[in-house]
């Protein structure tokens, strides 16, 4: 029987581990006699369920005492517009908002805060085609911006930090507000560097339908009077995230795959592994001129690999071949076209090694 291994960049894939205990869980957690579905959001089983959550998460990540863990409804999408509305009151209005422009959430995310403030474009790749990250010598940034937001991983264009720019030298204590929806726990970070991190679930935490907010307590309390109740970070902190009822079976998959994470060694072991998953591709990628990558190397992502054939003749070949063996969701984002392997946490590197072993054999299969 062919392995599958699935490199869709979200809702992607999640540990098997973490997959079959939820399964062996489904009609009864713990002895209880209900599923977590069904369960009061504000019963002790389920407060337990979100307090070992946040306790793993902020063990994982290291997360100071003055950060507040919350756990939203939506995606990024939507936490695009929730943190503007969260943080724009931190200046008298009309406020600005600073942004480095790296590819298309960056990009996602400027077009939706200027629905609640000035956007400063500070800096841009847009001219070389979103190929990195510019050059911190030339980001223009305002003195007195409300924060500066950064899209850490560019999951559709490839594009990832490999470094924490300081911004408090050209400002006047702006936050950093960091988008980490596609590579958070892939990798060590500093949380004390950012004043806001957030991001989606659907990558490398759990199902779609869940999102995290990590938040220094003096961003707080700072919502724009058209802020929803249920989406101001104060209201949910001070009601640890039971304001609105929260996404209950995604925090509770979360919470597994927190737990996953601590038995495979945490984020620092976890890191190591994704660094040679990465390192595995990439030197393929580069080895070869059957196939094409332009993302800087410098700036390439660990978590999302997108390339292209250099004959894209045969990408509806390719697509087909790769099914075949097993290798789903291969196809590039419609946006930027071409092919990207998203290689979060839960992808093994047997994964890699399938994928490499494949575009080895297509290249030489139809090499000209």
């Amino acid at each position: 029987m062919t392995t599958i291994y699935n490199f869709s960049a979200g809702p992607a894939v999640l540990p098997k581990e973490v997959l079959q205990q939820a399964a062996s869980e489904m009609l009864d957690w713990h002895g209880s006699g209900m599923s977590v579905m069904e369960m009061s959001h504000r019963g002790p089983e389920f407060m337990s369920i979100l307090a070992q959550a946040q306790a793993d998460l902020r063990e994982l990540l290291n997360v100071p005492e003055n950060y507040k863990i919350l756990f939203l409804q939506g995606g990024g999408l939507g936490e695009n517009a929730i943190v503007p509305l969260n943080l724009v009151g931190r200046k008298v209005q009309p406020a600005t908002i600073d942004f480095i422009h790296t590819g298309s959430w960056s990009g996602k995310s400027i077009k939706e805060a200027k629905k609640y403030a000035n956007v400063n474009v500070a800096a841009s790749s847009e001219s070389t085609s979103f190929n990195g990250v510019p050059d911190t010598s030339t980001w223009n940034l305002t003195k007195d911006a409300a924060y500066v937001h950064l899209c850490t991983n560019e999951t559709i264009d490839g594009v990832e930090y490999h470094f924490i720019p300081d911004v408090a030298q050209q400002t006047d204590g702006s936050p950093l507000v960091a988008d980490m929806s596609s590579h958070i726990l892939s990798r060590v970070i500093d949380v004390s560097k950012y004043g806001v991190i957030f991001g989606g679930a659907q990558k490398n935490i759990g199902p779609a339908g869940l999102t995290l907010v990590i938040v220094r307590e003096d961003l707080l309390g700072l919502a724009l009077p058209i802020c929803p109740s249920a989406f101001d970070w104060k209201i949910i902190a001070d009601n640890d995230s039971m304001y609105n009822t929260p996404p209950t079976y995604s925090i509770y998959i979360a919470g597994l795959v927190f737990q996953w994470l601590k038995r495979q060694g945490g984020v620092a072991a976890m890191e190591q592994k994704n660094i040679a998953k990465a390192n595995l591709l990439y030197d393929y990628l580069d080895s070869t001129d059957f196939y094409v990558t332009c993302v800087a190397k410098e700036f390439r992502s660990r978590m999302n690999v997108p390339f292209y054939l250099k004959d894209e003749s045969l990408n509806v070949a390719f697509l087909a071949a790769a099914k075949e063996r097993g290798l789903l969701q291969l196809k590039g984002h419609k946006s930027v076209g071409g092919m990207r392997a998203s290689i979060y946490n839960a992808m093994p590197i047997e994964g890699v090694q399938a994928l490499v072993e494949f575009m080895r054999d297509f290249a030489g299969a139809n090499g000209k």
